[in-house]
C-alpha cells in the first residue's frame, strides 16, 4: 500500500494544471452546454485568495464530471480534472483495495448512500440480464447493524430483502438464523442473492465476520454477489487490519463505497463507488445520448470540485501519513477504552475501528446530549456513540471523563 506525499506547491501547481486543461468558460465560450462557471456576482472569480486556493479555483470553474471517466470515452470539455478524479479511483482501487491496476471502474458519488445504491442496481441489472432473473427472484442479505441505505436500495429497486441478526454482545450475524432465513427464500423462488458486508457498521463500528457468512452461503450452493459497505471504514480500516477478505484480492467481493467525508473530512458530496471492470455497463442509459460517453452513475451530473478535493487530501498525507493518522487516532480510542473499563462501564468497541458503543446506564442522557453522543433510536436508545475524529482530543475526552466522575451516569 503506497501512494506518494505532494508537497504543498505540487498539490497547487497539479490542480492549476488540470483546470487549464479543461474548457475555460471566458476564453473559448461554448454555446452549447447548459452550464457555466458559477455566477461572478456572487462568486467573485478575482479574489485575490483564489491564487492559492486550488479546491475553491476548481469550484469557481464549476468543470462537470458527468459519466464514469474509467470507462474510456467522456466529455472532453473537462478532461484534466477528470484525470484527476481517475487517478483517486486507481489510488483507492489499487493502493488501498489491493485491485490490479486498470481492473476496477468508479466514480465520486454524493456520498456513501449512493455509492451503495449504485452497487445494488448494477448487481440488480446484472442478475436480471444475464441470468434472466426477474425481481422477485433478487434478495439483498444485510444485518440489523447495516445503514438504512440497505432498505431504501431494496424499497428502490424492488428486490427482496433478508435482514440477519446480530448477536447483542459480539455484533456479529446469528448464523443459524441466517440459514433458516435463506432456506426461506430459497422456497419462495429466490435464486439470487447480494450479501452486503459492513466494513464497520455506523452505530458501532462492528465489521462482519465475512469468511462465515461466504461459507454459509457456498454451503447452501447459492448465487451470491458481496458488496462491502465502506462508507465509515473504508479509509480506516485497510489501515488498522490486514484483512485480505476485505480487499478486491477476495475473488467474492464485486464492489466497495467508500464516503470521503467522514474520516478524510472532505466537503459533503464525497462518497466513492468502486466497482469491477465489466459490471458498471448494467447501469449504463442508453437514453443519454447527448452525454459523451453515456452515464453509468446514478446522480449523472457531478461537481468535478468534489473529487479534486479528496485527491487533494490522499495526496497531501500519502499512504504513510495516513496510516499515521489513523494510528493516531486508534491509540486515543484505546486510551478512552482504558479509562471506560477502569470506571465499570460496559461498551462495544471493535479493535479496529474508532467508534465506542456505550449502553445507557453507563451514561445520563443529560451528559450525552452535553457531548453529542448519538443514539441507536432517538425516542428510546438502547446505545450511545461516541466517535473518535481529530476534534476529540485528548483535552475533550478528559472533560468528559471528568463530568462522568461527578455521578452523571444511570447506573
Amino acid at each position: 500500500m503506497h501512494w506518494e506525499k505532494y508537497s504543498r506547491q505540487k498539490i497547487r501547481d497539479v490542480v492549476f494544471d488540470a483546470i487549464g486543461k479543461n474548457l475555460n468558460y471566458r476564453d473559448s465560450p461554448p454555446i452549447g452546454l447548459p452550464a457555466s462557471y458559477l455566477d461572478p456576482r456572487v462568486f467573485y472569480s478575482d479574489a485575490p485568495f483564489l491564487a492559492d486556493a486550488p479546491y475553491m479555483n476548481t469550484m469557481v470553474a464549476n468543470p462537470n464530471h458527468i459519466g464514469c471517466h474509467t470507462l474510456g470515452d467522456s466529455e472532453p470539455v473537462f478532461s484534466g480534472t477528470q484525470a484527476l478524479e481517475r487517478e483517486l479511483i486507481e489510488i483507492c482501487a489499487t493502493q488501498i483495495f489491493q485491485a490490479e491496476s486498470n481492473t476496477i471502474d468508479g466514480y465520486v458519488a454524493s456520498g456513501g448512500t449512493e455509492a451503495n445504491i449504485q452497487a445494488f442496481w448494477v448487481m440488480r441489472n446484472y442478475f436480471m440480464q444475464v441470468h434472466a432473473a426477474n425481481q422477485n427472484e433478487i434478495a439483498m442479505i444485510y444485518s440489523t447493524d447495516a445503514h438504512y441505505s440497505m432498505p431504501k436500495g431494496v424499497n428502490l429497486l424492488g428486490i427482496k430483502s433478508i435482514v440477519a441478526k446480530v448477536n447483542e454482545e459480539t455484533r456479529l450475524i446469528e448464523l443459524e438464523d441466517l440459514k433458516e432465513s435463506l432456506l426461506n427464500a430459497v422456497s419462495t423462488g429466490v435464486e439470487h442473492f447480494i450479501l452486503v458486508m459492513n466494513m464497520s457498521t455506523t452505530m458501532f463500528g462492528s465489521v462482519d465476520d465475512m469468511a462465515s457468512a461466504v461459507e454459509l452461503l457456498e454451503s447452501l450452493d447459492l448465487s451470491f454477489k458481496i458488496h462491502v459497505d465502506g462508507a465509515y471504514g473504508g479509509f480506516i480500516y485497510p489501515f488498522s487490519s490486514d484483512d485480505p477478505l476485505y480487499s478486491f484480492r477476495n475473488p467474492h467481493v464485486h464492489s466497495i463505497s467508500l464516503d470521503a467525508h467522514k474520516m478524510l473530512q472532505s466537503p459533503y458530496g464525497t462518497g466513492i463507488a468502486l466497482i469491477r471492470k465489466g459490471f458498471i455497463s448494467y447501469a449504463m442509459t442508453k437514453e443519454a445520448n447527448y452525454v459523451k460517453g453515456k452515464d453509468y452513475t446514478l446522480i449523472g451530473s457531478r461537481s468535478g470540485a468534489n473529487a479534486v478535493a479528496i485527491w487533494m487530501i490522499l495526496r497531501a498525507y500519502g499512504s504513510e501519513g495516513w496510516r499515521s493518522k489513523i494510528e493516531e487516532l486508534l491509540d486515543r480510542t484505546d486510551w478512552l477504552c482504558i479509562q471506560l473499563k477502569k470506571r465499570g462501564i460496559s461498551f462495544y468497541r471493535h479493535a479496529n475501528m474508532n467508534i465506542i458503543t456505550i449502553r445507557p446506564d453507563g451514561i445520563s442522557s443529560s451528559l450525552a446530549e452535553k457531548y453529542f453522543l448519538v443514539p441507536d433510536d432517538h425516542e428510546s436508545p438502547s446505545w450511545w456513540k461516541i466517535v473518535v475524529m481529530d476534534h476529540v482530543t485528548e483535552g475533550v475526552l478528559d472533560r468528559f471523563l471528568m463530568d462522568l466522575d461527578k455521578g452523571q451516569t444511570n447506573g
